[in-house]
């Protein structure tokens, strides 16, 4: 081997590394064995081993005086430290635990506590009463200032019924019920004018006096039938009629009294709305009974029979012009007032049969067999049941529609242009 590759420069770097290894060493003696029965955790420094010598000498004190307070070792060792008694002598083991072993967390001995005691920070030991700590004695509350928890104070007033807020009993039960008044936190404002503390009342009164009107001079139309006429009810000869057209199948309602002046009005009016067979009025028309009962007799003995023979159809709708209207004859100025105006009247201006052909109340054209056949029916036939019969051909206002009228004439006359 030469001279160079024995001084190579890797080995100085091994010798200096084996020398701050002893040097860093030297300081830790191991007590025994480290595959004995101590254990690597057990390895101390020798400085803390010439303390410990020091104080059992009794040449060095205590770094550390405590009296009597438990210190835990990592290694859950027995020896003394700086003057501190071992744990294990400090305090008795928990039983069932292995020597050495660390105790439970939650256990009396981890918490400094043994036979009902518990270590104070101040080297003292605290008593636990057996029937626990008087929290409100401690603090100086004796019983006749006791604290009221805030359930207690709501609970009394309930019972006093001071509760500031509504208090209902009986919840989820049928017949829930509120106890007392809530009581108001803020007063209400007063009205600071005697205007405006009258004000109020004084509408209240007046709303109270214009319902009260109102009731009383609404008539009960529920059933008109059974009021007596002796108290306010409509006459015999009106309830009789009004049984007719039930026997007839029309279909109708009593509706209020309808006034306007000395000319016009119907005492007792009611809307037609239907006949019998399921013949509809379109509109409704507000008219007396008794032109009802007649133009009820006249589509039912006269007009639908005609329209079955003709078209082999029955007669769906009715479709009038004019009903109660109050005017004079032909809204003619200085003429006498028409029966429309009493609701004695009504005008016919199309008939709508079940096959939905649709008959104009008009003048028909040559050809027109069948329509000008069922117009001259009805129209001659109509006479049995009206005082008047007006439609087209007659004047040049009702060229359009028929008029059936009840007006009374001293001499019975009936005009019937046909």
């Amino acid at each position: 081997m030469s001279i160079t590759s024995a001084f190579s420069p890797a080995r100085p770097a091994a010798i200096l590394a084996a020398l701050f290894l002893a040097a860093c060493s030297a300081d830790l003696t191991p007590p025994a064995s480290v595959d004995g029965e101590s254990t690597v955790s057990a390895i101390r420094p020798a400085g803390a081993q010439r303390m410990r010598a020091a104080a059992s000498d009794g040449s060095a004190s205590a770094a550390y005086p405590a009296g009597g307070a438990p210190v835990s070792a990592a290694g859950g060792g027995s020896d003394t430290f700086g003057g501190l008694e071992p744990v294990d002598q400090a305090m008795p083991a928990e039983p069932g635990r292995q020597p050495g072993s660390l105790p439970r967390i939650d256990s009396d001995e981890a918490m400094g506590v043994s036979g009902g005691t518990q270590v104070a920070s101040t080297g003292g030991v605290l008593q636990i009463p057996q029937d626990g700590v008087n929290m409100d004695a401690g603090l100086g509350v004796g019983q006749d200032g006791a604290i009221q928890g805030l359930a207690e104070a709501q609970a009394g007033e309930i019972a006093e019924g001071n509760a500031t807020q509504v208090v209902v009993d009986g919840i989820g039960s049928d017949d829930p019920r509120q106890l007392g008044q809530p009581q108001m936190s803020e007063p209400m404002p007063m009205p600071e004018t005697e205007a405006e503390m009258t004000a109020p009342a004084a509408r209240s009164g007046a709303r109270r006096a214009e319902e009260e009107q109102k009731v009383a001079f609404i008539p009960r139309f529920d059933n008109p039938m059974s009021v007596p006429e002796s108290r306010g009810g409509m006459p015999a000869s009106e309830k009789a009629c009004r049984q007719r057209l039930q026997r007839l199948g029309v279909k109708f309602r009593d509706v209020p009294a309808i006034g306007k002046g000395r000319s016009c009005g119907i005492a007792y009016p009611i809307e037609l709305q239907g006949l019998s067979g399921g013949i509809q009025i379109r509109p409704a028309a507000q008219v007396n009974c008794q032109i009802t009962e007649a133009f009820a007799k006249w589509v039912k003995n006269e007009l639908a029979p005609a329209a079955r023979l003709r078209y082999v159809s029955g007669v769906k709708s009715i479709h009038q012009m004019s009903s109660y209207s109050c005017r004079t004859m032909n809204s003619q100025r200085g003429a006498a007032m028409s029966e429309h105006a009493k609701g004695n009247a009504i005008d016919v201006g199309k008939i709508v049969l079940n096959n939905g052909k649709e008959i104009l109340i008009r003048k028909k054209g040559f050809f027109a067999f069948r329509e000008k056949g069922l117009l001259k029916a009805v129209r001659s036939d109509s006479c049995k049941y009206f005082t008047t019969v007006l439609g087209p051909g007659s004047d040049r206002f009702h060229k359009d529609h028929f008029h059936f009228d009840l007006r009374t004439r001293k001499s019975g006359y009936r005009h019937c242009s046909l």
